[in-house]
């Protein structure tokens, strides 16, 4: 009779026990952290831009604060966007080499947060990836592929005050390069000033010679080296 109790004990202090640890899973106190959610999505990269850490933003006003957090090296980098660009995103030089890994100049794997007062009216908050030259545009379309072109996917820019250029990761200072906005025939030529993390980062001036009104991006374009 005393084994059959001590059995009996011992059932009933496992049964509490499992009790108290699904109540305290629910409480929160097992490990229960929400994963983040990006105000932006896709891959980040940078432009030449000097200065202290910063960025800039087709989504976000000039002032806002974000944390941008590189998930392969959990190195975080907090900045405020100090113009217009073609990215919900885009890293300036100083930025970018506080959270990149060695020898790479994209992020793939991030979360984008925007930190401070005004963090709850975020634009695009649980519609990550929304671009504002296609408002309301969830899932824009995807660049076609051009044969013959240098570089593939959609060309977007930076502010830059100067005149036509561009930034490259693949292609070295001073090569001239022709893009070619395919949806209305209009073409720049620039020469490559410094490195981003871009095939071809277009600078404002540039961009503004081929793009179609109101868009910060070009879908559909073809990149010719001239030399």
């Amino acid at each position: 009779m005393k084994l059959q109790r001590k059995h009996v004990l011992a059932a009933g202090v496992a049964v509490v026990a499992a009790a108290t640890v699904a109540v305290g899973t629910g409480l929160g106190f097992a490990d229960s952290a929400p994963t983040r959610q990006s105000v932006c999505a896709g891959s980040i990269t940078f432009s030449a831009e000097a200065g202290g850490p910063a960025a800039t933003s087709n989504q976000f006003p000039v002032g806002t604060r974000l944390r941008v957090t590189n998930l392969d090296n959990d190195r975080s980098v907090e900045v405020t966007v100090v113009g217009p660009s073609g990215s919900c995103v885009l890293l300036n030089a100083a930025a970018m080499e506080l959270v990149r890994e060695p020898g790479k100049n994209v992020i793939r794997r991030n979360v984008v947060e925007r930190i401070g007062d005004d963090a709850a009216a975020q634009p695009g908050a649980g519609q990550p990836g929304v671009i504002a030259d296609r408002p309301g545009s969830a899932s824009p379309p995807a660049a076609r592929p051009v044969a013959g072109s240098a570089c593939q996917g959609a060309i977007t820019f930076f502010e830059e005050a100067a005149g036509p250029a561009a930034t490259s990761d693949r292609f070295p200072v001073g090569t001239r390069l022709r893009v070619t906005n395919l949806d209305n025939d209009r073409a720049t030529t620039v020469t490559v000033t410094g490195p981003s993390g871009s095939c071809v980062l277009l600078n404002s001036a540039a961009m503004e010679q081929i793009r179609e009104p109101g868009k910060n991006l070009v879908r559909n374009n073809i990149v010719e080296v001239l030399g």
